[in-house]
């Protein structure tokens, strides 16, 4: 049985396949987000928790700290606490697996950016 320790994920050999266990006996909170094409979500950050996001179906592209990535299905990155972030729709509508680590609270929300008027002066 091989182990392997990837931001926070473990991925572990069987000799039917393999599984990957995200979270363990950890505080977490885990969401499912759709993005529709050409919307994005806030260009936000976190102070109390870290997230890590796989995409699991389509693609989506990712910004954090003003680096763009595009993520198709099963590609994952991990976005530490403060980093700046955003998801953004593709031509096709993409969904990513998001798994918070620590303390999660929608008031942890620092908005930089908005497309919809959400910051608050």
């Amino acid at each position: 049985m091989k182990k392997e320790r990837k931001n926070k994920k473990i991925v572990v050999e069987k000799p039917w396949g393999k599984f990957e266990q995200f979270t363990l006996n950890e505080r977490s909170s885990v969401k499912i987000l759709t993005a529709n094409p050409g919307q994005r979500l806030s260009y936000q950050s976190h102070e109390k928790r870290e997230e890590f996001w796989r995409c699991i179906k389509g693609e989506v592209e990712v910004v954090i700290n003003d680096i763009k990535y595009l993520l198709k299905e099963g590609d994952e990155i991990y976005i530490p606490k403060k980093a700046k972030h955003r998801l953004v729709g593709t031509e096709k509508q993409g969904q990513v697996l998001e798994i918070s680590f620590g303390f999660f609270d929608e008031d942890d929300i620092k908005r930089h950016e908005d497309d919809y008027g959400r910051i608050e002066s």
